[in-house]
């Protein structure tokens, strides 16, 4: 039998040994001698008791599984004609699935003559990507089937980006003058 680098049940070294000893030293200790790196010259084994060991690892794995957060499928249902406050609502919505780590799918409903207008209905979604850039990509972009125009997006994992706030962005000095407005509140009095 070749020589064996062995651990024991408390984590001590004991050196290099015969494996006909470390496999009597395991009987002693009524434990099993597992071998730990086989590729090691020479292996290392050691004395502990596998079942347990074994038992072990799955619980902590099945804790990790428990923690991990799961990514859903949310669906956001449109129609071609949405109002722009439905449409702020839905994006907000979507906002908030995206930042708590799930998929969004967005899906347009066509009826009748709402066929005929696919690219306003393209448009918005594309507007609802650009509303959604800074926490989100474009996994599928929009997509005709049949009668319903699809596009899902996903969170976006390199963090979030600098939205674009037309209101933080500091005013000129030329523009920040006060100037007489362009149109009269009400026309002059005759």
């Amino acid at each position: 039998m070749s020589p064996i680098r062995l651990i024991d049940e408390e984590d001590n070294q004991i050196g290099v040994v015969e494996t006909d000893e470390a496999k009597r030293r395991a009987q002693d200790a009524e434990l099993d001698l597992v071998e730990v790196s086989p590729a090691a010259s020479p292996p290392v084994c050691k004395i502990m008791d596998y079942g347990k060991w074994k038992y072990a690892q799955q619980k902590k794995e099945q804790k990790a599984k428990a923690h991990a957060k799961k990514s859903e499928l949310k669906g956001m249902r449109l129609r071609p004609n949405i109002d722009d406050h439905d449409l702020k609502f839905k994006t907000d919505k979507a906002r908030q699935f995206l930042e708590d780590g799930d998929k969004c799918q967005f899906v347009m409903l066509f009826r009748g003559r709402q066929m005929a207008h696919q690219g306003m209905a393209r448009q918005t979604m594309l507007d609802i990507v650009e509303l959604l850039e800074d926490v989100s990509k474009v996994e599928q972009p929009p997509k005709m089937m049949g009668r319903r125009m699809t596009m899902m997006l996903t969170p976006d994992s390199s963090g979030p980006k600098k939205a674009k706030d037309p209101q933080a962005a500091p005013i000129p000095a030329a523009a920040s003058t006060s100037a007489p407005p362009a149109h009269p509140a009400s026309p002059p009095s005759p």
